[in-house]
C-alpha cells in the first residue's frame, strides 16, 4: 500500500480518540485536549467506557455506539487491545488510524496490521507521538504545544525529536504542513509519506528525521519522484558505525555503512544535513533560491563572490568559505575597471569586494549590478554592517529590484539586530535568502551547491553509449560456475584477472607456478625482469599483511630468495593456510601512474554498491574513497570519481599530465554492468587499478562470489534499463526498435518534438507549445522503470544514427492501481497503425506490472485518438468533468 486513504490521515472530515480520559497525565487526555484546543472543526468523538462525558462532550463506550464511522480514529490503549479496535473501525468503515500505543510484541503488530489490510485502513505508528497538520486545523498527538501553518513538512522517525523539534521551531516563527511521527511505521513509512507530500499544495519542501529504512527499491523511487518536485532534506542518525572487520574486501567491510545512506540520498537528488540547524537553513536557502540551473552555469555558481561594506565582516566570511573548501571567484579584468568607476579608489580590488563604510545607496546598486552582469562572478554573497551614513532599510529597498533579476545567484546577510531588522524583513518578504552571520551564510551555500549537483545526478542526460565490446558473460559465469563447483567462494588472483579481462578491463599479465621457488625463477626469466612475485593462496586475501608481495625482482636469485622467504613467513603467520603456489607477473612500469581502488559490494539494505577511491596498501587509513548505487552511466561514474580527493590528481600537476579519466570510467561502468548481469558475484576489489595518460590497468584484484546469488539487478536499489522489453518489428517496410526510453535520448526526443506539428502537440497536451524547459525534457527522458514506462519506436536515419517516430508512457499511481498514459505519433506517420502496435505494447507491460486500470483524458475534437481507444477496448467514463474533454478508462 501506500498512498490510499493518506488524505483521511492528514484531512479527515471526522475524529474519534480511542481512550479519551479527564485523568492527568494520561495519554488519552493530552491527545483529547490537543484535538478540541486545536479548532478541529469536524466531528469528533471521545471513546472510553468509564466515562459518560469527557470536558463536557459525550464519551462512547466503543467504536460500535458512535453515531457514525470516524474518518480518523487516534488510538492510545493497552497493547492488547489495539487489533480488535482496529478491526472493529474497519468494519464500521474508518480510512486511517494513529497508533500511539507503545509495546506491541510481534504477534500484536500482526494482527493489527492484518485487521487493517483486510479494509483497506491505513496505520500511523505504532509507537508514535502523532501528528500534526495546522492547516487542517488538526492535532492529533500528544505533543506539548502546536505549530504554525506554513510550507514546511516535517517526518521522524523519533518521537522525542518531534518533541524538541516543535519547541525549536515555535520559538522561531517556523510554521508547517503537516509534522509527523512515524514511530515503528508497521505500515505507513517514509516512503509512503514522500509520495503523499510530493503531490500535496500545501508543502513547499519535505524535511526528514530517518534513523533506518526497510524498503529500499520503495524508498528510492519516492524519493526521486518527490525530488522532481521540491526539496527534500534529510537528517540520517548513525554516521558512526562499527567496521567489519571480517570482510574478505576493502569494498566489502563499507556494506551496510554510513557512505551507503549518503550515495542512496545524493542520487536521489536529495540533499543530507548533519544537524536541525543546518535542515533549517538549508530550507531557508532552497525555498528561496528556486530552479535548477542549466548545467552550463552550474560550474560558475559554485564559486562565491563576497560583496561587503566591511573589511572585517569580508575576512570572516573568506575564512569560513575557505574552512569550508568554497572557492572565491576571481575577478576579471573588465569587472575590476567597472568597479573602479563608481567605487572609492581605495576599494579592496578583489574578492571580497569591500565597498567601504560610507557607501551611499547607490555604490551598492552599482557594485551589485557589476558582478550579477558577469557571470563569471558565480553566487553573490551580499553583507551588510549598520552604519550611520545610510539606512540599512532604503539599502535593501533599493537592491531588491536588482536582486530579483538573478535570484539564483544572491544570498545576503544582514550582520546585527534591531538596525537592519526592517531591511532583513524586506529582503526575506522579496523572497531573498537571508542570514544573521558570515558563517551561516556560507554554510546555506554550500548546502546550496551539494543539492544542486545531487539534482544533476537525478536529471542527468548522458551522452550516447560508447562503442566498446560487450563483456563476456559466458567466460565470467565459466568461471564463477567452476569456483563455486569447489565449494570455493573466493576466486585465486589469476581467476579474478581472467574474469575482469572477459569484461574489457585491462590486466597485468600474470603465470602460476608452484611451491618451488625454482618454478618461479623458471616463470620469471620467461616473462623478463624485473618482476612482482605474490603468495596464492585461498585462505590469504590480503597478501600484502603476510609479507605476500614482493616487488621489483631483478634477477633470479632475488626471485629464489623472495619466494623461499615468503613460504617462511606464511608458515609462522599463517600456519593454517594451504599455499597453493605463486604467481609471477611482469612489474609494470609507469612511473605516473595513481594507484585507484575499483570496487563492489551487496549492502545488506541497498543492495549492490559501487566503490572508487585511492587505492594501494594503505586505503583504509587514506580512506579517500566515495560510493554510488548503480547502475552506473559515465556521467554518474565522473561524479563518484568528483567524489574523491584523489580526482584531482587524475586531472594532472605539473609536469603530470592528466589520466586517462574515460578509461577509469569505462571499469566503474563495467564494474556496474557485470553486478548486473551476474548475481552470483557478491564481493569485487581492484587494487591497485593504475592510471596515467596511458589508460589503466588492474594489478591486482579479488572476488567473491556466492551460491546465493545475492546481486543482480532485481536486487539494485534503483531499478536498471529493463533491456529486456527491447524487440524490432517491421513496420511499413522499416526495421523498427521498440524500446524504454534512455537518459541519452534527450537530444534524438528534443528532435522528435520539434517535428510534430502544433495541433498534435495541443491534442497532447492541451496546449500548444513549440518549446520545452531542459528539466522537463530531461524529466520525459530520464525516468523512474519502477513506477513509470516510456515506450519509443526508433529506426535508423538514412545518414546514420537514430530517430524516434512515436512515444507512448504511462505513469502508475504509487498504489500501482491506476496508470495514466498518453501517445503521441509524429505528425508525418499518423495512420499507419505504429500507434496501435505501441499502445498493445504498453498494455501488456502494465498487465504484467498488475495495473488495475489504464486511464486517460482526451480532448473531444481528438476524434483519432478516441477512435484507437475504442478499437482498443476503452470505454467512456459515465461521468466526465469537462465538456471539452473525455475521461476514458480500460480495466487490466
Amino acid at each position: 500500500m501506500s498512498i490510499r486513504h493518506l488524505d483521511s490521515l492528514f484531512d479527515p472530515r471526522s475524529v474519534a480518540v480511542i481512550g479519551a480520559s479527564e485523568r492527568p497525565a494520561r495519554v488519552g487526555t493530552t491527545v483529547w485536549r490537543n484535538l478540541r484546543e486545536g479548532g478541529f472543526p469536524g466531528p469528533r468523538w471521545a471513546v472510553n467506557p468509564k466515562y459518560t462525558h469527557i470536558a463536557g462532550e459525550p464519551a462512547y463506550a466503543d467504536v460500535a455506539s458512535l453515531p457514525e464511522a470516524p474518518e480518523l480514529a487516534v488510538i492510545c490503549t493497552p497493547p492488547a487491545t489495539v487489533p480488535g479496535l482496529v478491526e472493529a473501525l474497519g468494519e464500521r468503515g474508518t480510512h486511517a488510524a494513529i497508533v500511539l500505543t507503545a509495546g506491541l510484541d510481534a504477534a500484536q503488530k500482526q494482527a493489527m496490521l492484518d485487521a487493517a489490510n483486510k479494509h483497506l485502513l491505513r496505520i500511523l505508528g505504532p509507537n508514535c507521538l502523532g501528528l500534526l497538520s495546522p492547516h487542517a486545523k488538526l492535532n492529533a498527538s500528544f505533543a506539548h504545544a502546536g505549530v504554525q501553518a506554513d510550507g514546511l513538512a516535517f517526518v521522524s522517525q523519533s518521537g522525542a525529536l518531534v518533541t524538541a523539534m516543535l519547541d525549536w521551531a515555535n520559538g522561531r516563527g517556523i510554521g508547517f504542513s503537516h509534522f509527523v511521527s512515524l514511530g515503528e511505521h508497521a505500515d505507513v513509512d517514509f516512503g509512503d509519506m514522500l509520495d503523499w507530500l510530493a503531490s500535496d499544495a500545501r508543502t513547499r519542501a519535505i524535511l526528514l528525521y530517518i534513523e533506518s529504512i526497510e524498503a529500499p527499491r520503495k524508498f528510492m523511487s519516492a524519493a526521486r519522484a518527490a525530488a522532481r518536485n521540491k526539496p527534500v532534506l534529510v537528517v540520517k542518525a548513525g554516521r558512526s558505525a562499527a567496521g567489519q572487520a571480517a570482510a574478505a574486501s576493502h569494498t566489502g567491510a563499507l556494506a551496510g555503512s554510513d557512505l551507503v545512506y549518503d550515495a542512496a540520498i545524493r542520487r536521489a537528488g536529495m540533499l543530507r544535513v548533519d544537524t536541525l540547524q543546518d535542515l533549517f537553513v538549508a530550507a531557508e536557502t532552497l525555498a528561496h533560491v528556486r530552479g535548477q540551473p542549466r548545467a552550463a552555469d552550474l560550474a560558475a555558481l559554485e564559486r562565491l563572490t563576497i560583496v561587503t561594506n566591511g573589511g572585517g565582516a569580508g575576512v570572516m566570511a573568506a575564512d569560513a568559505a575557505a574552512l569550508a573548501g568554497t572557492t572565491l571567484a576571481p575577478l576579471g579584468d573588465a569587472v575590476r575597471a567597472a568597479l573602479d568607476g563608481a567605487l572609492p579608489a581605495n576599494w579592496s580590488h578583489g574578492n571580497p569586494v569591500d565597498i567601504i563604510g560610507d557607501a551611499p545607496v547607490e555604490r551598492y546598486v552599482h557594485t551589485l549590478q557589476t558582478l550579477l552582469a558577469a557571470p563569471e562572478t558565480g553566487t553573490l554573497l551580499f553583507m551588510h554592517a549598520p552604519t550611520a551614513i545610510v539606512p540599512s532599510a532604503d539599502i535593501a529597498a533599493a537592491l531588491v529590484p536588482v536582486v530579483r533579476s538573478a535570484p539564483q545567484r544572491v544570498l545576503s546577510c544582514w550582520l546585527g539586530g534591531p538596525a537592519v531588522e526592517t531591511a532583513r524583513q524586506t529582503f526575506h518578504a522579496a523572497g531573498i535568502s537571508t542570514y544573521d552571520t558570515p558563517e551561516e551564510a556560507v554554510r546555506a551555500f554550500q548546502l546550496l551547491v551539494t543539492y544542486r549537483r545531487n539534482q544533476t545526478l537525478l536529471l542527468q542526460a548522458p551522452p550516447a553509449r560508447a562503442t566498446r565490446a560487450a563483456a563476456d558473460m559466458g567466460a565470467v559465469r565459466m568461471i564463477v560456475d567452476a569456483v563455486l563447483a569447489e565449494e570455493r567462494e573466493l576466486l585465486t588472483e589469476p581467476e579474478a584477472k581472467e574474469l575482469l579481462a572477459a569484461c574489457g578491463v585491462p590486466v597485468a599479465g600474470t603465470r602460476v607456478v608452484d611451491t618451488d621457488p625454482r618454478a618461479a625463477v623458471r616463470a620469471a626469466e620467461a616473462i623478463g625482469y624485473p618482476v612482482a612475485l605474490k603468495i596464492l593462496s585461498p585462505q590469504i586475501t590480503h597478501k600484502s599483511d603476510v609479507g605476500g608481495v614482493a616487488l621489483d625482482l631483478e634477477d633470479g636469485a632475488a626471485v629464489h630468495d623472495a619466494a623461499a622467504t615468503m613460504l617462511r613467513r606464511v608458515a609462522h603467520l599463517k600456519p593454517d593456510a594451504t599455499v597453493s603456489g605463486f604467481t609471477v607477473q611482469a612489474m609494470v612500469r609507469r612511473p605516473h601512474a595513481l594507484e585507484l581502488i575499483v570496487g563492489a559490494s551487496v549492502d545488506p539494505l541497498f543492495g549492490p554498491v559501487v566503490l572508487f577511491g585511492q587505492g594501494g596498501t594503505s586505503v583504509e587509513v587514506v580512506a579517500d574513497r566515495a560510493i554510488a548505487l548503480p547502475p552506473l552511466n559515465a556521467p554518474l561514474a565522473r561524479a563518484l570519481i568528483a567524489g574523491t580527493r584523489v580526482s584531482r590528481l587524475l586531472a594532472g600537476w605539473r609536469d603530470v599530465p592528466a589520466a586517462d579519466l574515460d578509461a577509469v570510467v569505462s571499469v566503474l561502468t563495467v564494474v556496474s554492468q557485470l553486478l548486473a548481469d551476474e548475481p552470483r558475484i557478491a564481493e569485487i576489489d581492484i587494487n591497485p587499478l593504475l592510471a596515467d595518460a596511458a589508460g589503466v590497468v588492474a594489478l591486482d584484484a579479488r572476488v567473491r562470489v556466492s551460491a546465493a546469488a545475492p546481486g543482480g539487478a532485481a536486487h539494485f536499489a534503483i531499478r536498471p534499463y529493463p533491456s529486456e522489453l527491447v524487440e524490432t518489428i517491421a513496420w511499413q517496410g522499416r526495421e523498427v526498435t521498440l524500446r524504454p526510453i534512455r537518459p541519452e535520448d534527450e537530444a534524438q526526443h528534443l528532435e522528435f518534438l520539434g517535428r510534430l506539428d502544433p495541433v498534435d502537440i495541443r491534442m497532447r497536451v492541451f496546449y500548444s507549445r513549440r518549446s520545452i524547459e531542459r528539466s522537463e525534457l530531461a524529466r520525459l527522458t530520464q525516468i523512474d522503470y519502477e513506477r513509470e514506462m516510456a515506450f519509443i519506436a526508433t529506426a535508423p536515419k538514412v545518414e546514420g544514427g537514430e530517430e524516434t517516430l512515436a512515444v507512448v508512457r504511462a505513469i502508475c499511481d504509487p498504489d500501482n492501481h491506476d496508470a495514466e498514459f498518453g501517445i503521441v505519433v509524429r505528425s508525418d506517420l499518423k495512420g499507419g497503425g505504429l500507434g496501435e502496435r505501441m499502445m498493445q505494447k504498453l498494455i501488456q507491460h502494465l498487465r504484467a506490472r498488475g495495473v488495475q486500470r489504464l486511464v486517460a483524458t482526451v480532448l473531444t475534437e481528438n476524434k483519432r485518438m478516441l477512435e484507437l481507444a475504442h478499437d482498443l477496448g476503452f470505454v467512456v467514463d459515465a461521468e466526465q468533468p469537462e465538456v471539452e474533454t473525455r475521461s476514458i478508462h480500460l480495466d487490466l
